[in-house]
């Protein structure tokens, strides 16, 4: 990927679209069946769309700096509220139809606890996301390494980010929001909940690792 104006703005365009789509479909659990301490792996339905964020800011610090990095992060904040706000607008607007709004109301009604969830770890994780990868480029690049390397901070800071994202996000949602922090059988489920979401999140990080050097194999710069 060349460093132009236009992929710079496809760059943040995926990143707001995936911020958004996440926020809207990650109160859907998914069942994945896989055995962890007698209960099973309980992911979001969001998940991948995690993974396309944290990307989207590495291909972006990699090849633009962590400026601009940084301005897709607070730029995407931004696109999350508009369409919280918008979501809301329209939950509020009186329905021609009760039964096409109790479904609007299941399908994209925001629950206030998992709105403030996603934001706090949003900000928390993403901001890491970023001061990681630049801090580890320059020491690397410092030391002599190249940016035939980059997996090296691509992954580290990918990989500790999604600690912050799933131990906020499950711990205010699941945990404080729906209680389960406060029910000793639940309360183990929680902490199942966050080491196996984090479990799939670090294999995603693994995978993206590819799809990370394909969109930054133009970018040879050192410094």
């Amino acid at each position: 990927m060349r460093k132009t104006n236009a992929n710079l703005m496809i760059c943040a365009m995926a990143f707001a679209v995936a911020l958004v789509i996440s926020n809207v479909i990650t109160a859907k659990v998914i069942q994945t069946g896989i055995p962890l301490w007698g209960s099973t792996i309980l992911v979001p339905s969001a998940v991948i769309c995690y993974c396309i964020t944290f990307l989207m800011t590495d291909v972006v610090g990699e090849i633009w700096g962590p400026k601009e990095a940084r301005t897709v992060v607070l730029a995407g904040f931004g696109c999350q509220l508009m369409a919280t706000a918008l979501i809301v607008i329209g939950q509020l607007l009186p329905p021609a139809d009760t039964a096409m709004q109790a479904a609007y109301e299941m399908l994209l009604g925001q629950n206030v606890v998992f709105v403030i969830a996603s934001m706090t770890a949003y900000l928390l994780s993403q901001s890491w996301d970023v001061f990681v990868f630049h801090r580890l480029r320059a020491h690397f690049l410092s030391r002599g390494t190249t940016t035939r390397h980059r997996w090296i901070w691509n992954n580290a800071s990918t990989m500790t980010s999604q600690v912050i994202d799933t131990v906020v996000f499950v711990g205010i949602a699941f945990g404080l929001g729906m209680g389960w922090l406060f029910d000793e059988a639940l309360s183990v489920q929680l902490v199942t909940m966050m080491i196996g979401q984090y479990l799939c999140k670090l294999v995603l990080a693994l995978i993206d690792t590819p799809f990370f050097y394909f969109l930054t194999r133009k970018c040879t710069t050192k410094e």
